[in-house]
């Protein structure tokens, strides 16, 4: 794994415990994949994609979709996912946090990008879900994706409202067939 450009620890605090992402759900058909930066404390607890309550992600592909994503059963969810075209992960493979912040992030490890190629042989493009994600841009632009960066999904990111953020990405998946 290479080592991300994320925030160094702070001198005389002892750092957070290494965490783990989540396994990749990419299919040989997948189209586009949604990076996000690292699972949230829920979403590890839960060993689930946007398990927090208030995340946007799956109520915003719901209304894309005409379907209660949210309300389906978290397996049911990733198979409607994949059958569109649809893959997820993050950017970071472990790093260390304290909470769910992006903010917080430290030291941090970069997933292997270059295997999403081999892992999704159809892969059009990547769609960063927040601007920590997006500081990947570099590293997948230079596998020939396309890649845009989309409002974050996160409970954090309030700035925007539910209907811009379901524009900005209808309007990218809209571009790779997806809706």
């Amino acid at each position: 794994m290479s080592r991300a450009m994320t925030r160094p620890m702070t001198p005389g605090i002892p750092p957070a415990p290494w965490q783990t992402g989540l396994p990749p759900v990419l299919a040989p058909t997948t189209r586009l994949v949604v990076l996000g930066s690292f699972p949230g404390v829920a979403s590890l607890q839960a060993q689930q994609y946007y398990a927090h309550p208030r995340n946007q992600f799956w109520p915003l592909l719901g209304a894309l979709w005409g379907l209660d994503m949210a309300a389906l059963p978290y397996a049911q969810r990733l198979q409607v996912a994949q059958e569109r075209g649809l893959g997820l992960w993050d950017i970071y493979a472990r790093c260390r946090r304290q909470g769910s912040l992006d903010q917080a992030i430290e030291d941090a490890d970069l997933n292997d990008l270059p295997a999403l190629l081999r892992l999704a042989p159809g892969l059009q493009a990547v769609a960063h879900n927040g601007a920590e994600s997006a500081r990947a841009r570099r590293q997948l632009s230079a596998l020939g994706l396309a890649v845009h960066r989309l409002p974050s999904t996160s409970p954090a990111h309030a700035s925007w409202s539910f209907a811009r953020k379901c524009e900005a990405w209808r309007l990218v998946l809209a571009q790779h067939g997806l809706v």
